[in-house]
């Protein structure tokens, strides 16, 4: 029964962590900015585990074979490209992604990184399946820790962001391409 509450929110560390680097390349969050990021989170995070756990009698051979190189591949490119801008636009660069269109708070951005932070909850989902467990109930805990720790990290980021600048963008991409490389580790090694 703890499982059904602990899962859940440990799912949500990935997109925690991801909202601090959004924070941290945006240095100036909005408030429509820090809800998108955390409504959109928060609602991959609850919908993952119930298409994971709808699909598992189907499509579960096919998923488990490649989820973990997806969400390695997005973290790693999103993670890369935050590095390549703090590097590229230097200190007077905060202004540059309104400028360019690329806000990772909208469009195709935020999309890929709602999949790649949720991509383990879809797994959970298949393994709740497995072992004949409610779905609704971890999704639910799930949607709403994301969220709430989305919130947090992002704002919490963006405080950061200001504080120590092109540094710290450095250190969040770094941070993203790092949980790509621990989903990737943990899937090739531990499963």
């Amino acid at each position: 029964m703890v499982d059904m509450f602990v899962i859940p929110v440990f799912l949500a560390l990935d997109a925690f962590a991801v909202s601090i680097c959004i924070g941290v390349f945006l240095k100036r969050v909005s408030s429509v900015q820090a809800l998108r990021v955390s409504l959109s989170f928060g609602f991959f995070q609850f919908g993952m585990p119930l298409i994971g756990w709808f699909a598992a009698s189907y499509f579960r051979k096919y998923i488990e074979n490649i989820d973990h190189w997806v969400a390695f591949a997005l973290l790693a490119f999103v993670g890369f490209n935050m590095i390549r801008e703090a590097i590229k636009c230097g200190k007077d660069g905060e202004d540059e992604i309104s400028k360019k269109g690329g806000d990772p708070t909208r469009g195709m951005i935020l999309f890929l990184l709602a999949v790649a932070t949720s991509i383990d909850a879809m797994a959970a989902g298949i393994a709740l399946a497995m072992i004949d467990i409610n779905v609704w109930i971890p999704a639910a805990v799930a949607g709403l820790s994301t969220f709430l720790l989305s919130l947090f990290g992002i704002l919490g980021g963006s405080r950061l962001g200001k504080k120590f600048g092109d540094r710290i963008q450095i250190l969040g991409g770094t941070v993203l391409m790092g949980i790509g490389v621990k989903i990737l580790i943990e899937h090739i090694f531990f499963c």
